[in-house]
Parts: C-alpha cells; sequence; structure tokens
C-alpha cells in the first residue's frame, strides 16, 4: 500500500511537471507571435519619436540663439561708428584670406585629359602622359592668373589660398587635402581679357597645353562665384610685432 501511495505522488508530480512544461513552451511560442513583434516595433517606435522631439527641440533652441545673437551684433555696432569699423575691416580681412566666398568677373577654365592618344592636329603623341593634367600644370595655371592678376582662384570648388598646397599621390591629385580629379574647372576673380591673354597667347600654358593635346576650354564671365576656403589657415612661425 505504501508503494502504491508512492507511485500515485510520482505519477502527479511528473503530469505537473508537463503541464509545467507545456506552458512554458506555448509562452516562449506566443512571445514570437506578430502581435508582440508588433507591440516591441511600436515601442521603438515611440521611443525613436521621442528622441527626434528632444533633437528638433535643441535644434530650434540653437537656431533661435544664433538669430538672438545676430540681432544683439547689430545692435551693437548700429550705433558705434568705431565697432562698424572693426566689423567692415574683419569683413574684408576674411575675404582678402578666402574666408568667404565672393563674386566679379573673370575667368573659368576646363582642363581634361585626353585619351585619344592624339594631339591637336590628330597626329599620334609618343608620350601620353603629356595629354593628362598634372599637378604642376595646376600649379602653372595659377602662378600664371596670379601674375596677371587674379584676386581669387578656386579648383573644383577648392580655395586656393596663401598656405593651399597642390600634390600628387599617385594618380591622385590633392588640394588642401582634398582628392580632385578630371576635368578640372579653374574659376578666377580679376579682369577677362587680361586672365585670358595671359594663358592663351602663344606660349601661354594654356596655348602649350592645347598643343600637346590636353582637353582646354575657356569663358571670360561677368560674374563668376569663387567659393571659400573651408579649411584652418594656421602659421607656425610669424608673429605680431609687440
Amino acid at each position: 500500500m505504501h508503494k502504491k501511495q508512492i507511485a500515485i505522488t510520482l505519477g502527479v508530480m511528473c503530469l505537473a511537471l508537463t503541464a509545467s512544461i507545456v506552458i512554458q513552451i506555448k509562452t516562449v511560442s506566443d512571445s514570437n507571435t506578430p502581435v508582440s513583434q508588433s507591440l516591441k516595433e511600436n515601442s521603438l517606435r515611440d521611443e525613436v519619436l521621442k528622441w527626434k522631439e528632444k533633437y528638433d527641440e535643441v535644434y530650434d533652441e540653437v537656431t533661435i540663439s544664433s538669430e538672438n545673437l545676430e540681432k544683439i551684433r547689430k545692435q551693437a555696432t548700429q550705433n558705434d561708428t568705431t565697432s562698424m569699423a572693426k566689423q567692415q575691416e574683419i569683413t574684408l580681412n576674411n575675404m582678402l584670406l578666402g574666408l568667404t566666398e565672393v563674386t566679379g568677373p573673370g575667368l573659368e577654365i576646363t582642363l581634361a585629359d585626353n585619351n585619344t592618344g592624339l594631339n591637336q592636329e590628330g597626329s599620334e603623341v609618343l608620350d601620353i602622359s603629356s595629354q593628362v593634367v598634372h599637378n604642376d600644370d595646376l600649379l602653372q595655371v595659377i602662378n600664371a592668373l596670379n601674375n596677371a592678376g587674379a584676386e581669387a582662384i578656386s579648383i573644383n570648388g577648392q580655395r586656393v589660398v596663401q598656405t593651399s598646397s597642390i600634390t600628387c599621390e599617385g594618380n591622385v591629385i590633392k588640394i588642401n587635402g582634398q582628392r580632385i580629379s578630371s576635368p578640372f574647372i579653374i574659376k578666377a576673380i580679376g579682369s577677362p581679357g587680361l586672365l585670358s591673354g595671359s594663358l592663351n597667347m602663344i606660349g601661354g600654358y594654356l596655348y602649350l597645353m592645347k598643343e600637346d593635346g590636353v582637353k582646354v576650354e575657356t569663358k571670360q564671365t561677368e560674374s563668376t562665384t569663387v567659393e571659400a576656403y573651408n579649411g584652418v589657415i594656421s602659421y607656425k612661425y610669424i608673429k605680431l610685432k609687440k
């Protein structure tokens, strides 16, 4: 009789354990249902919306603060001749340094590699590299523009300033540390006729590049825009004299 009771007790315990396992499996299975997945997605979406609202609020605050700062700056200089003069001086210096976008008459030049292997007369060239635009070519063109009185120059959107470097690293040309490639669009502000004449005259650098077969186009403009320099101008050795 004692053994029979033990057997019954064990049977009940096994039944209870089995029922518990079945319930657990069903619970896990239910957690993967589309309804549960939808609840998770809704929760994540709500969280994203909350963060977006916070971002929008902060962005609006920054915009308002910037507008208020500009108003305060203008108000501070409206009735102060000295402050206005200083502001104009800062603006002029930034323009001369290349830190602001500028417009004016000038010349736009497009230089592109020639992949045909033929020169201007249609003859086959012996040195194909002479029909490829190199960093030295860009430097020569910039020097010629400066000598002709160019007041602002950019190449493919990169402003050429006093500290700009034009280097060649393998097949890549870099200006101001940024990669640029053919075609090269050079924009210069100055006397359109003088700039064009100094480069396109017989013996001028663009004239010689055309002779080699490089693709060269020039256009005099009444108004061209030269982009601002977006880097940091720094000096190692010069200091203000006390």
